[in-house]
């Protein structure tokens, strides 16, 4: 079966966890197929230039999070309009999304599977349901499980799940009441990316 997300995975050779529990295990893409796809994937890779650096490291940033290049170009153009630094106020950005922020309460194993449980109305913020996956959550918001969705295959036992899951320090979960809490901001990722190889990427071809 053709597995974008997999030939993805292979092409940059770092594992990006879109699917956690396939990446945990031996059926990892990289694991059985460590070369990159294609008829030439077995050949050494190049040392890449200053520009191919910085433009891994973008895809390695986009489809983690899983946006389109024209998204991320938005979230650029409005980073560097903030006084802050960039490369942080693009990661805060993204990490307040909804959908990252159901993956990172652990209520959802990956970023696709959060973006679905939003977009299908599953998740409610502060007692209302919110179907948009780019919403931004705030300081104090509360993050549940819509009532009607409790019996979603997805969010059985997820209670015992939890309680062995240990969340971002900006973000809570009571593993009781499956119920998650935005305790502050973002001010980092806990993914291993060169943020700013991102922000000199987009710097040479956003005008």
């Amino acid at each position: 079966m053709f597995n974008t997300q997999e030939k993805r995975e292979r092409a940059l050779g770092v594992k990006l966890f879109t699917k956690p529990h396939r990446c945990n295990s031996p059926k990892c893409a990289l694991t059985r197929r460590a070369s990159r796809p294609g008829f030439h994937g077995k050949r050494r890779r190049r040392a890449l230039s200053e520009f191919g650096q910085q433009l891994q490291e973008k895809q390695k940033f986009q489809w983690s999070y899983g946006l389109r290049d024209s998204y991320m170009k938005r979230i650029f153009r409005e980073a560097v309009k903030n006084p802050a630094v960039t490369g942080d106020t693009i990661i805060h950005l993204l990490e307040r999304r909804l959908d990252n922020v159901v993956f990172r309460l652990g209520i959802a194993p990956s970023r696709s599977v959060g973006r679905q449980l939003v977009g299908h109305g599953h998740i409610m913020i502060n007692g209302r349901k919110m179907t948009i996956p780019s919403y931004r959550v705030r300081v104090g918001d509360i993050i549940t499980i819509r009532p009607e969705s409790s019996g979603y295959a997805l969010f059985q036992n997820l209670s015992a799940t939890l309680k062995n899951y240990t969340t971002p320090e900006w973000l809570a979960i009571d593993d009781a009441k499956i119920e998650g809490k935005v305790l502050r901001l973002p001010s980092e990722t806990e993914d291993s990316f060169d943020v700013n190889k991102v922000v000199d990427y987009y710097a040479k071809i956003v005008k």
